[in-house]
């Protein structure tokens, strides 16, 4: 099914309440334009998301293959997540931009 055809699926909630991109808006369309083969058409919707499915697609080759040992997550691991989130929340929604990253 096509998400960006209207009435598909739920709108975002922070997007409905506050009228900005969260980080996660347009990642289900990132991921339908991915997988038809559209690298730049995804990126329009979610740059974060596609840079960050390459990082993913190592870690789970790591770990399905043994190369990676189990290990804890650093504590600044979450920290840093979340700093990184807020941070494309913020550069996403700005008007100087002129709405470039936004979904």
């Amino acid at each position: 099914m096509d998400p960006t055809r209207a009435g598909r699926f739920p709108a975002c909630p922070f997007r409905a309440a506050t009228g900005f991109d969260c980080p996660g808006c347009g990642s289900l369309r990132a991921l339908h334009e991915l997988t038809h083969g559209h690298l730049t058409a995804a990126a329009d919707y979610n740059l974060l998301l596609v840079a960050f499915l390459p990082c993913a697609a190592a870690v789970w080759l790591r770990a399905i293959t043994g190369r990676a040992r189990p290990r804890a997550l650093p504590q600044w691991g979450a920290s840093a997540t979340v700093i990184v989130l807020i941070v494309w929340a913020v550069i996403r929604n700005l008007p100087v931009l002129g709405g470039v990253l936004g979904a």
